[in-house]
């Protein structure tokens, strides 16, 4: 007998898996396939990226059930730090006594566990990893994957979650606005002497810019820090090629020793960095999530969130189709979705390429200039108020799962 389920996700990771189970929790039921094996996505080493999760998305987690597992492994952003080349002038983002903490900085390895100990226990959840689909069709009745192993799974929604270089989205012919930054995100993690505070810094160059990203003290007392340094993909071979020592100097000297001594305590990873927003994230029995919709620069940290958004929508839109009687493919729901999630994608990924833009013009004037901005923005209460309701993820139209 065959074993249709509401969903097919293809992509398991971080966006794939937080569909599945949020879907789960609403008696959506769903395959989801993965050509790695979750032993694989969870190996030390594997990615030592750390993600900052604003408060809507932590929100998410919670509503899901997963607030137990992860409240321990995560670092509170009590402020954010913006400065120009370290110069004057720079914006502190700090949040009320009754607006809690800007978000969580959580390893992508934890988030990871998390969801998969979750999934595993969730019988809605039918997972498939180890495998690739070799074949896609959406008909007019649902839609049917054919898996590298020859099984054949069968659901109402086909849902792409694959990532920037989704096969789902390409084969669909959903065309996206895409082009390459010429930058590449070194990224590792430091300890250091001196406490971070639960402060974020994000310390902008011509070249890109250097992150610092709070991360909970190690065992034996040590501070630690997450760092995305964006290097020109013309300097990325020699910075690679840097050793331990060196690379340590080269982002010391940027750091302006703020921590005191650092060193490295995690593997250093490159990411080249590209721009892609698909102009349609839904098509006939097909809908797009996370980087297969739409992929940006890291300089503001919302690229997962951004993600774990069209989740809620999505889910929000089947859950109240389906108490009607629509079915998950139908095409108003899909229409639906589309339309929630336009303006709101299409305003992050626009304002984030300005800020790439606008901090990558060289020179001392256009550097006064921007300084000159950040200091009446420190000044503005309102305006410190906008952008704050913005990297928490708490403006525009949120779906209900996203809410406290």
């Amino acid at each position: 007998m065959t074993d249709k389920r509401d969903l097919i996700i293809l992509g398991g990771g971080l966006v794939g898996m937080t569909l599945a189970l949020a879907a789960a929790r609403q008696g959506i039921s769903s395959h989801v396939v993965d050509k790695a094996k979750p032993e694989e996505l969870t190996a030390e080493g594997v990615d030592g990226r750390a993600s900052a999760i604003s408060t809507a998305s932590w929100n998410l987690f919670t509503n899901i059930g997963l607030a137990d597992r992860l409240a321990p492994l995560g670092c509170a952003i009590e402020a954010i730090a913006v400065t120009d080349g370290m110069k004057p002038g720079r914006i502190d983002f700090k949040p009320g006594a009754d607006d809690g903490s800007l978000g969580r900085m959580y390893a992508n390895r934890d988030i990871r566990l998390a969801l998969f100990e979750a999934a595993r226990d969730e019988p809605l959840i039918h997972w498939a990893s180890g495998v690739e689909p070799t074949q896609r069709e959406r008909g007019e009745h649902g839609v049917a994957v054919t898996l590298s192993d020859g099984r054949v799974l069968e659901a109402s929604l086909l849902v792409g979650a694959e990532g920037r270089q989704s096969p789902t989205r390409l084969e669909a012919g959903l065309k996206s606005a895409k082009w390459d930054y010429s930058h590449r995100a070194m990224v590792t993690a430091i300890s250091h002497e001196q406490p971070h505070g639960g402060v974020a810094w994000e310390i902008f160059f011509p070249t890109g810019p250097l992150a610092l990203l709070p991360l909970l003290d190690l065992p034996d007392g040590r501070h630690r820090s997450a760092v995305v340094w964006t290097v020109d993909e013309k300097d990325a071979k020699g910075v690679i090629a840097l050793s331990d020592a060196q690379f340590l100097s080269e982002i010391g000297s940027r750091m302006e020793d703020i921590f005191g001594e650092i060193a490295l305590i995690a593997p250093r990873m490159a990411y080249p960095l590209n721009f892609h927003h698909a102009a349609r994230i839904a098509s006939h029995r097909l809908a797009l999530v996370g980087d297969a919709a739409h992929g940006m620069h890291p300089i503001a940290g919302q690229g997962l969130n951004l993600g774990l958004r069209d989740v809620g929508c999505l889910v929000e839109v089947l859950t109240e189709g389906m108490r009607l009687g629509l079915e998950p493919g139908d095409a108003q729901l899909l229409a639906r979705y589309e339309r929630w999630r336009s303006l709101d994608a299409t305003t992050v990924m626009a304002t984030t390429d300005a800020l790439v833009r606008l901090f990558g013009v060289p020179g001392r004037i256009p550097s006064l200039v921007r300084r000159i901005g950040m200091g009446a923005v420190q000044r503005s209460g309102w305006l410190k108020r906008f952008f704050m309701d913005e990297a928490r993820g708490m403006s525009g139209d949120l779906p209900t799962l996203l809410r406290a």
